[in-house]
């Protein structure tokens, strides 16, 4: 798949997620301020998807699947500690620094 329609898909994907917080805060599902969190998570999700695929068929010249796969970690990260804020900020800070740390392990041990 060339990378102007992996970028076409996660626009498409992107525009479903928003589409989704707003039916799900409109509703009463979520509240308002978990919106940003659940867009956050579930594009990060979609950005691990994204990484799968690109490891599939990886291209010349494009960004390696790993480094999306971090993005992606990060984002559903960010995400679910935005989430945890609001009940437990200690909590927060520890999904904060196991998150760092597993960025910082993970190219470790990664093998060429």
């Amino acid at each position: 798949m060339s990378e102007s329609r992996r970028q076409l898909l996660t626009f498409g994907v992107f525009c479903i997620i928003l589409v989704v917080g707003i039916l799900l805060a409109a509703t009463s599902v979520i509240g308002w301020g978990n919106f940003v969190p659940l867009a956050l998570g579930l594009f990060g999700v979609c950005l691990l998807v994204l990484a799968a695929m690109r490891g599939l068929s990886p291209l010349k010249y494009e960004r390696e699947a790993f480094s999306t796969a971090i993005m992606g970690c990060l984002l559903v990260a960010v995400g679910g500690v935005w989430y945890l804020f609001s009940y437990n900020w200690l909590s927060s800070v520890a999904v904060i620094l196991l998150v760092v740390a597993g960025a910082a392990i993970a190219p470790a041990l990664r093998r060429k």
